[in-house]
């Protein structure tokens, strides 16, 4: 039940509806109560128990909740039902007009005090905001929603998609660490407290891959993506079982299992074929032409690619589609398309910042540093490498700084400078840890599965 109104709030709610149906108070008040108890209320005098309110609903001819918070009848089912059509205008990709919806919603939610359908709204615009790429914007969504649901004292699952939001915003960003902080905190939380919810649960462990892969902790990621299968049977809402599919294919991509990878792509892809989730499909292409290029199908990764970047471009998702022109350049690149690959960097590298993209970011000054080894311009190459581990030393990325501090090392050595090269090579040895140890601590304590 939503909070309920002062008394003289109310009060004066009860007047006004009864000079609407010209009411005295003797006619509003009777058989229960007395002229002297309405008029006392009426002043806001009182504070009137369920029992009166519910008396006075029925004499008044309204809602016992309109009454007690002045909503009106049905607003809140009338809210949840446009909250879905916005939830389903984000789906088709329509990131900017799906925002302007929820605001609108968020206003209203508001206005009457709906504190469940103002945490949605909330989500709603942090999704749209990783959408656009505006991760501080998404962030402070999230950090909002997270906050009207603690202060409702909602239990902790139902706080777990605002956690996750936040999550997400910070590894968009590159701050891997912190990203893994707060979702295996959560995890941990659940876990321990014996909170089995298995929607939640499957959302975090999803989540978890990423940025354990780009961390270098692979078995870490690996562990996660064994959970989430687990969890899968359990999960009520197929976009969260989808979702679980697309990460669990970086895992199974680093274990050199491609084509179950692939099987996991296009079960996620069908699955969101059938929910019409546009964005989430542009990213099953996007990953499909990972583990194509990893598998060396040079020409099918680049179809893949392009049919992502095409669709994300349409729906204006910026940071997604700057990142998927990264991978895409380094396909072209290797397919001897140096020059175009080249173009397509620098016009997404202003996309890309340590903020906004890092590990991408890094990943196309890494490959403009090649395609400037490759034209014999040392100078550039070593520009572009240092820019890039300046962003994964920020970012943390540890499996790619072993790799990024071995082309520089190779380039220093090249050109003469010996102990440069050492401390290079030094460096990266320093993040090449063996797969599944970091310095991320104990792993989060695991479900009852």
């Amino acid at each position: 039940m939503a909070k309920r109104d002062d008394p003289e709030t109310i009060g004066r709610r009860v007047q006004q509806l009864r000079h609407e149906r010209g009411l005295t108070q003797r006619q509003l008040a009777e058989p229960a109560y007395t002229p002297a108890y309405i008029s006392t209320l009426e002043a806001g005098r009182v504070r009137p128990s369920d029992t009166a309110l519910r008396h006075l609903a029925e004499r008044l001819g309204v809602a016992f909740d309109e009454l007690a918070t002045g909503r009106p009848a049905h607003v809140a089912t009338d809210l949840r039902l446009r909250l879905t059509e916005a939830q389903r205008t984000l789906a088709t990709g329509a990131a900017q007009e799906a925002a302007d919806l929820y605001a609108a919603l968020l206003a209203e939610a508001e206005t009457y005090g709906l504190v469940e359908e103002r945490a949605t709204a909330l989500l709603g615009l942090g999704e749209c905001g990783l959408d656009t790429g505006d991760l501080t914007a998404a962030r402070r969504h999230f950090e909002r929603a997270e906050q009207a649901l603690s202060e409702a004292d909602a239990p902790l699952p139902a706080r777990v998609p605002a956690l996750r939001g936040r999550a997400v915003s910070h590894y968009l960003a590159g701050e891997l660490r912190y990203a893994v902080y707060l979702l295996e905190s959560t995890l941990d939380e659940l876990n321990r407290g014996g909170l089995h919810d298995p929607d939640a649960l499957l959302l975090l462990y999803a989540s978890a891959i990423g940025p354990y892969m780009d961390m270098g902790a692979h078995a870490r990621a690996a562990q996660a993506a064994e959970v989430a299968l687990a969890l899968a049977p359990q999960a009520g809402d197929p976009a969260l079982v989808a979702r679980m599919h697309r990460q669990v294919a970086r895992t199974l991509v680093a274990e050199g299992r491609l084509a179950e990878a692939d099987a996991s792509l296009a079960k996620a892809a069908e699955m969101y074929r059938q929910l019409q989730i546009r964005t989430e499909l542009a990213n099953c292409h996007w990953m499909r032409g990972y583990v194509y290029a990893q598998n060396g199908q040079l020409e099918r990764a680049e179809e893949e690619l392009r049919a992502a970047q095409t669709m994300l471009s349409a729906k204006r998702a910026a940071l997604y589609s700057s990142q998927v022109a990264v991978e895409l350049a380094d396909v072209l690149h290797r397919r001897g398309k140096s020059d175009e690959a080249g173009t397509l960097l620098r016009d997404v590298l202003g996309d890309l910042s340590s903020e906004r993209g890092a590990v991408h970011a890094a990943a196309a000054h890494r490959l403009l540093g090649r395609i400037a080894e490759d034209a014999r311009n040392t100078d550039a190459a070593e520009e572009h490498y240092v820019r890039a581990l300046s962003l994964l030393e920020r970012a943390g990325a540890a499996g790619d700084l072993a790799d990024l501090c071995r082309l520089l090392g190779d380039l220093l050595r090249r050109t003469g400078r010996v102990e440069a090269a050492l401390d290079a090579y030094r460096t990266g040895l320093g993040h090449r840890t063996a797969p599944g140890t970091t310095t991320l601590g104990p792993a989060p304590a695991q479900p009852p599965l």
